[in-house]
């Protein structure tokens, strides 16, 4: 099916989701497949393991900064090819820096497959949710940042996926829709990233009435939107070449680490603290010690440079 689309540079990769014979439903091989291409596009030539970015725990940036300055050999082993450009090219050898997840057809993705749940046993039901959990987890951990091509309706698990990428671009038309509670089983799994990515308030409207919102009755931001077809592979294209072409993948991925773990874990004031500082401060310095671990990669002095002498960089990463 990728023949089907634009080719890809060099460094870019398509995550497909293909079953469009029941509207690119998340059954559970279709499921077993996006897992299989994101372990496949993330295990390193060295080991054979799958590399990941880290938990978004804040409290792993020592580690980091451990690695970055090579006082602990464990830290250097876990976290150095976030940090030092032979690492990464040794721990990414011929892996993408960047995805672009893609779905034949009209529809992007119906969902869960109902009539395969409805004949499924206790255990496989378990499989099928946690996999689809799993693979939400892949994405949000992918080094490579992941572009979600929305060409037509999310539904349930399939706006989950769609709002799980990273950079989501839709037609402003394309349909958005948690419809579970019209069938007695709510769209708890969704809402979570559809809460994310929208807000609660909207989420919630979306959980309980199972009504279909359009890409562009989004809240600004939420989703790049396109007027047709046409502009949608543009946008796409001009989305693959920056992320693939003009910015280096290891500060990538460790900009995405640091982007979620400062968002999420210091949202809100710690009542524990002893100096009063609240979730922005503390982000703020939490964010200034990662732009520390940024200014001593080898692709900073290379941008800097390249702005300072007014050339184009060559990227190390």
């Amino acid at each position: 099916m990728a023949s089907k689309w634009p080719k890809l540079p060099a460094k870019a990769a398509y995550l497909t989701l293909s079953n469009p014979q029941s509207r690119n439903a998340l059954s559970l091989s279709v499921l077993r497949d996006l897992r299989d291409q994101l372990h496949q596009y993330n295990t390193s030539p060295v080991d054979n393991k799958v590399r990941l970015l880290p938990p978004f725990d804040p409290n792993l940036l020592p580690g980091l900064e451990a690695a970055q300055a090579q006082t602990d050999s464990s830290a250097v082993r876990k976290y150095g090819w976030l940090l030092h450009t032979a690492q990464w090219h040794s721990a990414r050898a011929g892996l993408p820096t960047v995805l672009v997840l893609r779905s034949p057809g009209p529809v992007f993705s119906a969902g869960h497959d109902l009539k395969e749940l409805s004949r499924l046993g206790p255990a496989e039901v378990r499989e099928t949710f946690a996999l689809c959990a799993e693979v939400m987890t892949l994405i949000r951990r992918s080094p490579a940042p992941v572009i979600g091509v929305v060409q037509g309706l999310a539904t349930a698990a399939g706006a989950q996926l769609a709002l799980t990428t990273d950079l989501p671009v839709a037609r402003a038309e394309t349909p958005f829709r948690l419809p579970g509670a019209a069938i007695g089983l709510p769209c708890t799994s969704p809402a979570t990233a559809v809460a994310r990515r929208l807000g609660a308030p909207l989420a919630y409207r979306m959980l309980a009435l199972a009504e279909p919102v359009r890409a562009d009755q989004m809240p600004a931001g939420a989703i790049e939107t396109v007027v047709d077809d046409e502009a949608l592979e543009k946008r796409v294209k001009e989305m693959v070449g920056r992320l693939a072409e003009d910015t280096a993948g290891m500060p990538q991925a460790l900009g995405k680490w640091a982007f979620w773990t400062q968002l999420e874990a210091h949202r809100f004031r710690d009542e524990e603290a002893e100096d009063g500082v609240d979730g922005y401060e503390k982000a703020m310095r939490w964010a200034g010690r990662v732009m520390a671990l940024h200014a001593r990669s080898d692709d900073a002095a290379e941008g800097i440079g390249a702005f300072l002498e007014k050339r184009s960089p060559a990227w190390k990463t």
